[in-house]
């Protein structure tokens, strides 16, 4: 990123002594030292945070691919059904001459005019026991 050797860091560390003093400087570095951590937090932060949304925006196309595949799909097979039952439909429908004559025929009936209620059942003589001897 910086080119900063050695002898750079020693330049700007005599320059800061020089300008802040030797009283200050131990807590000037401390606070530097501070601030740098939080600014390498901050930027591994930012990081991860583009990383999860560029994971988030390729999984959303992922999404909208699969989705894309089941609609065709859902149309291709609607569309075969309906082939299939117009192919059925024509295969099982009686020739118009046939429709005609069903419908001259009359209704079945199930149930027969000639048949009424059952006889009703007489009743038995029960045997009693000094007539089984």
């Amino acid at each position: 990123m910086f080119d900063i050797g050695f002898s750079e860091l020693l330049v700007i560390a005599v320059v800061a002594l020089i300008v802040i003093g030797p009283e200050r400087l131990p807590k000037v570095a401390r606070t530097a030292g501070l601030l740098s951590g939080r600014l390498r937090r901050y930027v591994n932060d930012l990081k991860a945070d583009i990383s999860r949304e560029m994971q988030l925006d390729e999984l959303k196309k992922m999404q909208q691919d699969v989705a894309d595949r089941i609609a065709a799909a859902e149309s291709t097979m609607q569309h075969e059904m309906n082939k299939m039952e117009s192919v059925v439909a024509q295969k099982i429908a009686p020739p118009e001459s046939e429709t005609e004559n069903l419908a001259v025929l009359p209704a079945p009936s199930f149930q027969d005019p000639a048949v009424t209620e059952p006889p009703p059942i007489a009743p038995t003589k029960k045997a009693t026991p000094t007539e089984s001897i």
